[in-house]
């Protein structure tokens, strides 16, 4: 499996968090820091950051496209955690799994060097139904700045030895 990924959890309930830290966090598989809530406040923080996990909340409209502010905070987010732990995991989720996460990492496939069109079809050959048609049209008009491409992929390759430049797996 490749060393970096997004993780796209649907609204987690207390039994499904206390699942997913006793299954990922404690023997640090994934090493994930930091998790991205794109949706309504819907569960507490506090359960996750006795884990040393940050919840940023960067909520917008459920079927809606998150603002610059957003895709930027998100871009600096993960270009700071790939760089300084490249086998790292950042987890994004909303409430249903379908629009706003999975949007968020069609950008950052995006910004990594893939094509809107693949990057849709990837994600929705994990998550079939994601993306709808207002967030397809964004994802189309949307244009890269590259801001997790060139000096990252070198850096990983020269790091780790892959050969693919794909360093990025969809959970």
């Amino acid at each position: 499996m490749d060393s970096r990924s997004y993780g796209n959890l649907t609204d987690p309930d207390l039994k499904q968090l206390q699942t997913i830290i006793r299954l990922l966090f404690p023997e640090k598989k994934r090493d994930v820091k930091e998790v991205v809530r794109v949706c309504e406040l819907s569960y507490d923080k506090e359960l996750l950051a006795k884990e040393g996990i940050k919840v940023m909340d960067w909520v917008f409209d459920d079927g809606g496209v998150p603002t610059v502010e957003i895709i930027d905070e998100w871009m600096a987010l993960l270009k700071t955690r790939f760089m300084e732990t490249p086998e790292s995991c950042v987890a994004v989720h909303c409430m249903a799994g379908l629009g706003r996460a999975p949007l968020l990492v069609a950008l950052a496939l995006m910004e990594a060097g893939v094509q809107y069109e693949d990057a849709v079809e990837n994600i929705r050959a994990k998550r079939r139904g994601a993306i709808n048609a207002k967030q397809l049209r964004f994802l189309e008009k949307y244009r890269s700045k590259d801001r997790l491409r060139a000096k990252w992929f070198k850096w990983y390759k020269k790091n780790t030895g892959a050969s693919d430049g794909k360093p990025c797996c969809i959970q």
